[in-house]
């Protein structure tokens, strides 16, 4: 009997251990955790569960996107990559040129029917780098103004008629503001990561970054010398405060802020949070240039890292889950992102009765067709001139530095720092 049970013993053992040589583990990396921690777990817990031979570990979330690069960057030295890595659409490019990303147009050529699974090709390109497909977009966002029509109202203004100019809005907020009482008018986070939303008052106003060679810096001209304009005006005429985008925050779903300009990334979130102190409406960014008006389109993409063949195989399943319908719809409800992947909107049962439910988060919808890519400056350099242009804009918003000089600066800081 005690023989009969040994080698039991011993198969079950055995068997176990072809169970777990099955078993294909991926690490993956994300950033920005207080918007997509719980997205993220979602999403790989229902994986998991339709494909119980991968398992997905997550390492140490990154604070911001920036760090999600400088730390893959890092690991490329010590050899402890992630397999999949979520990156700002904007830091793709460095990965892609240093060889770290994998291209992913082998393994989507290897899929059937491929044009059924949703992948919108504008959307696709958004993962492009050099032609090639690098990232597969996850969330996208455009910047909006979120504002608290109740405050609204009280300042006699029609939330149903929200202003579309900045000299408009700059106005509304004037009349909202109100330091006796601890209302605050107006805020733009213009700090987000990546400089975008200096780069959406740039493309809103027609321009560029560099010009089309890549050799010359191009927001010194007449768009940027605008935008930088809305910027001053947005402290002299808008009474906007210096507050970190922590502060504004929290300044806004209190309903002490009025009119607040960020990304739809916060909605969910904020929606949650507002419920019950105030009306919560968002309209439309402000073009300032006609038909040559764009804004840069925010979000991440799911990027390969791995290396090994069944790591590869593994991670481009995790990959087609968390971008197509399931993951998608699990985004979307979470945050206040929209897909790339075209099926869930249509489908009443994903985010079809969602939309139609939420009014507010259709406007970053209706901006679709002014959207273009999240500009990547080239070279070595690209991470430190982000660093420098928000430096510059910094001495603009705390009024250290006068907006026409500091863009003639920051353009020669920037032009130093070019490929040569």
């Amino acid at each position: 009997m005690r023989k009969i049970l040994t080698l039991a013993t011993l198969a079950a053992i055995s068997l176990a251990g072809m169970a777990r040589g099955q078993t294909t583990e991926i690490t993956v990396q994300y950033a920005i955790p207080d918007i997509f921690k719980e997205v993220h777990e979602e999403i790989a817990n229902r994986f998991m569960a339709a494909n119980p031979s991968i398992k997905v570990k997550f390492i140490q979330p990154a604070k911001e996107y920036e760090d999600a690069t400088q730390q893959v960057l890092r690991n490329a030295v010590t050899g402890q990559l992630p397999d999949v890595t979520y990156q700002g659409l904007n830091r793709q490019r460095i990965l892609a040129d240093r060889g770290i990303a994998i291209a992913l147009d082998p393994f989507i050529a290897a899929e059937k029917d491929w044009s059924s699974k949703g992948y919108d090709g504008a959307l696709l390109t958004l993962g492009q780098v050099k032609g090639k497909q690098y990232g597969m977009g996850f969330s996208l966002s455009t910047p909006i103004i979120y504002f608290n029509a109740d405050l609204v109202k009280k300042a006699g203004g029609d939330p149903a008629n929200f202003p579309k100019t900045w000299d408009g809005i700059f106005e509304l907020a004037r009349k909202i503001h109100n330091p006796a009482e601890k209302i605050t008018g107006f805020k733009y986070d213009w700090d987000i990561t990546g400089n975008w939303m200096w780069q959406a008052l740039v493309f809103s106003n027609g321009g560029t970054m560099l010009t089309a060679d890549e050799k010359k810096v191009a927001f010194d001209g007449p768009p940027g010398q605008k935008a930088i304009d809305i910027l001053g005006r947005m402290i002299s005429d808008g009474k906007m405060p210096d507050l970190s985008q922590a502060a504004t925050l929290q300044d806004f779903v209190a309903g002490r802020l009025g009119i607040w300009a960020h990304s739809t990334s916060r909605l969910g979130g904020v929606t949650k949070q507002t419920k019950g102190v105030f009306e919560l409406r968002t309209a439309s960014f402000p073009l300032g240039a006609g038909d040559a008006s764009r804004l840069p389109a925010g979000g991440n993409v799911a990027m390969m890292l791995a290396k090994d063949p069944a790591k590869q195989k593994a991670a481009w399943e995790y990959i087609k889950f968390a971008t197509g319908p399931v993951g998608a719809t699990i985004m979307v409800k979470g945050t206040g992102y929209f897909p790339a992947n075209a099926l869930p909107a249509k489908d009443p049962a994903m985010l079809g009765e969602f939309y139609a439910a939420n009014p507010n988060h259709q406007v970053a919808i209706r901006q679709l067709p002014v959207m273009t890519a999240w500009y990547a400056f080239p070279g070595e350099n690209g991470l430190k001139i982000t660093d420098v242009i928000n430096d510059r804009l910094q001495s603009v918003v705390n009024g250290t530095g006068k907006p026409a000089e500091v863009l003639t600066k920051m353009s020669a800081d920037v032009q130093a720092l070019l490929p040569k």
